[in-house]
């Protein structure tokens, strides 16, 4: 059925019209509805659901209405793409951070949400292409983010950025809890070489379909 779960235990809600594409799933751990995203994703809810993905250099930002509790997480790669693209909820746009935060917010107001009540927490942008690439795509990622959110004058409630560890983010928009775990222990030439893969494919054919699942 289209926007269930497409495993697991039975949904008890449905995802907002345009995330049938977002993987969804019950988590048994945490006795919740859950979505994961990867890069060059996002989800919205107004549901008691959680949003999960893991981080190397890229950044994710979670992002709530705190009245309604209607929020979602972005994940995006490169801070930002200037050319007219397509911004509908399931294109790849969301891989760029400009694009992914206007999408995203854009969804959050159409499910009710307000500006004015919006709050940020922004995680990610890990140094983990260190020695791979001169370019430090973590800290641009970083960069971007601070100013965006300085421009757009949204508040930030906590953010834990940069360092040289992935990390792996729960997020919960009905509550704004967050669960961070930084993995200091997994094969971290394995997934610096597939971001690595991945940020020369957005670099060279930002237009292509991802082949790549970072994580």
């Amino acid at each position: 059925m289209s926007g269930l779960l497409k495993k697991g235990r039975e949904s008890r809600s449905r995802c907002l019209p345009g995330f049938e594409h977002i993987n969804r799933y019950w988590d048994n751990v945490h006795d919740i509805d859950a979505a994961k995203i990867l890069p060059g994703e996002f989800y919205v809810t107004r549901d008691n659901e959680l949003v999960s993905t893991v981080l190397g250099s890229c950044v994710s930002a979670c992002i709530r209405d705190v009245k309604l509790g209607v929020g979602g997480m972005n994940h995006f790669m490169l801070p930002a793409d200037k050319a007219a693209v397509d911004l509908s909820i399931d294109s790849d746009s969301a891989r760029y951070g400009n694009h992914a935060m206007e999408m995203m917010i854009n969804a959050i107001l159409k499910a009710g949400g307000l500006k004015k009540n919006l709050e940020v927490k922004l995680f990610g942008g890990g140094r983990v292409l260190a020695g791979m690439t001169t370019i430090d795509v973590g800290k641009m990622n970083i960069d971007f983010i601070r100013h965006y959110v300085e421009l757009e004058k949204l508040l930030v409630a906590t953010e834990d950025l940069g360092d040289v560890y992935p990390r792996k983010v729960l997020y919960f928009p009905q509550t704004g809890k967050v669960l961070m775990k930084k993995l200091r222990k997994v094969h971290n030439d394995t997934l610096a070489q597939r971001e690595k893969a991945y940020h020369e494919q957005l670099i060279q054919a930002p237009a292509a379909s991802d082949d790549i699942e970072l994580f």
